[in-house]
């Protein structure tokens, strides 16, 4: 029996448009995608028993029972250890042309590139990069809403710098994340050039379209009509948000999840969220962030040699 390893990897960065991608991918008959979309299997110096409290609880999962139900059930976010159960993702693959997984995780660890290449050194990789500073606050917005801060963003901001300790589910990461460099790097040394495709979320913007045919030309299968448009997890922040901190770290809303029906969770989730309209970014912290940001940006554009010099005029 021939082994069914995944051969395509979306890596990140987070808040780049990788759930976009994911879904307009999933839809694709060339593709299978991991129904535990962010196994992070390969991130190997990410250890979960380090994890806040409350990323714990969003990134848990019983692979036991998880593993002993056929047909494997969709989650978003998992950190799997065990081959075996890695393996099993991909059982239910049939004669796709790829086998995905859309781990974010491994453009920051270490050792993901290395280890992905050790697996399957054949794989197609896909990195999403976007202008480091809106990462940043896309990332901050995304936080607010998972219950993880309360705090502005400046605040928030200074409290990460601040940490002792640092990494993966242990803190934010709003400037680490953004720091891309090193992180393509890690690719560019064990993949051949032509098994990675860079893309630019100032391009999912600008013209959908034209951004997903380019990465179907690249992974060479057939593109297809679908509502390109759509945009996923758009920034929405809580009305409340000491209230929704609560509700997160107290287990209510993952214990919600599992016993309440989905039309009515999503309604709860309706009435507790609301579109960003009022959370700017403001200059200053914008104007700090381009410093701390210059340098590595003008390497990342001479290593995947592309100008983006209006990350840093913008």
């Amino acid at each position: 029996m021939v082994e069914k390893k995944p051969n395509l990897f979306i890596v990140g960065a987070a808040k780049a448009g990788t759930t976009s991608l994911y879904r307009i991918l999933e839809a694709s008959a060339d593709v299978y995608h991991s129904p535990v979309k962010e196994p992070n299997f390969f991130s190997a110096d990410i250890k979960p028993e380090l994890f806040s409290h409350t990323y714990k609880k969003q990134s848990s999962l019983n692979e036991k029972k998880y593993f002993a139900k056929v047909p494997l059930g969709n989650k978003q976010l998992a950190f799997i250890r065990n081959e075996d159960y890695y393996k099993q993702l991909f059982e239910a693959s049939k004669k796709e042309k790829y086998r995905a997984e859309s781990s974010t995780s491994y453009l920051y660890s270490a050792v993901a590139a290395k280890n992905i290449y050790n697996y399957n050194p054949g794989s197609k990789i896909i990195i999403l990069l976007r202008n480091p500073v809106e990462r940043a606050f896309s990332h901050y917005l995304m936080a607010l809403r998972y219950g993880f801060t309360t705090l502005s963003f400046k605040e928030a901001l200074e409290k990460d710098i601040q940490k002792e300790k640092k990494g993966w589910g242990i803190s934010e990461l709003f400037i680490e994340l953004g720091e891309y460099y090193k992180q393509v790097k890690r690719y560019y040394e064990v993949f051949p050039k032509e098994n990675i495709g860079v893309f630019l979320f100032d391009e999912l913007e600008k013209n959908p379209e034209a951004f997903y045919q380019s990465i179907f030309k690249f992974l060479n299968i057939s593109f297809f009509n679908t509502n390109l448009n759509e945009i996923h997890n758009k920034a929405k922040v809580p009305k409340m948000k000491k209230l929704n901190k609560l509700v997160v770290n107290s287990g209510i809303k993952n214990l919600s999840k599992t016993i309440l029906p989905e039309i009515l969770f999503e309604k709860m989730k309706q009435k507790a969220f609301k579109e960003n309209t009022d959370i700017k970014l403001d200059k200053n912290t914008k104007n700090r962030l381009l410093d701390v940001y210059k340098t590595d940006i003008e390497n990342t554009a001479g290593l995947i040699n592309v100008d983006l010099s209006k990350w840093i005029n913008n």
